[in-house]
């Protein structure tokens, strides 16, 4: 199997081992074992554990932010905008590769390297919202990034709410009702003449 696509079978692997099981109860031979490969062959990837888990959260990281890339550039009306960006959460956290958890849930968010990843994918989920509202409002860099951040952590937090409620609101009409509290809050900033 060509390097890339062997990386990738791992990264599946390890993807559903960690999932299932976080950081910590995960094991490089029950990897090794779901990806069909041994581990030495593991270990020529990935040179230990922590390795393998930060690439599956820039994996991670990268399918979220094109989403909500995707999301943010599928109109120019900023109350559809807020509506497909919180979609992308809900969508995200519904994902069956239960992707979110490695970003969310995580067991090991305390580690330096996991935190600096965890930090940075919220600055940068931030930065493209708050540039938005900035140029619509006026308002400072500095007060549009705390807006974004708040409508970052309310489209996350109630997702990952509804996901734990079993979905019993259909995901929709759930992310529709998150993105109406945050359209009636930033709606309320006057655009910038």
């Amino acid at each position: 199997m060509p390097r890339g696509k062997r990386r990738a079978h791992l990264l599946h692997a390890a993807r559903e081992v960690f999932v299932a099981h976080g950081y910590h109860a995960a094991a490089m031979d029950e990897i090794a074992v779901r990806a069909g490969v041994s581990k030495p062959v593991l270990y020529q990837h990935f040179p230990g554990k922590l390795e393998l888990y930060l690439a599956l959260i820039d994996a991670a990281t990268e399918e979220l932010l094109n989403r909500l890339h995707r999301a943010l550039a599928s109109t120019d009306d900023n109350k559809q905008r807020v509506i497909a960006t919180v979609s992308a959460y809900f969508e995200f956290v519904d994902d069956q590769s239960g992707f979110y958890r490695l970003l969310f849930e995580s067991d090991l968010a305390n580690d330096p390297a996991v935190r600096m990843r965890l930090d940075r994918l919220t600055e940068l989920c931030s930065a493209e919202i708050s540039q938005i509202i900035a140029e619509d409002t006026g308002l400072s860099p500095e007060e549009a990034t705390l807006l974004a951040v708040g409508l970052v952590g309310t489209a996350q937090v109630s997702a990952r709410y509804w996901l734990a409620t079993a979905g019993t609101i259909p995901l929709e009409k759930a992310a529709e009702l998150v993105a109406s509290l945050g359209w009636r809050g930033i709606r309320g900033f006057p655009l910038h003449p």
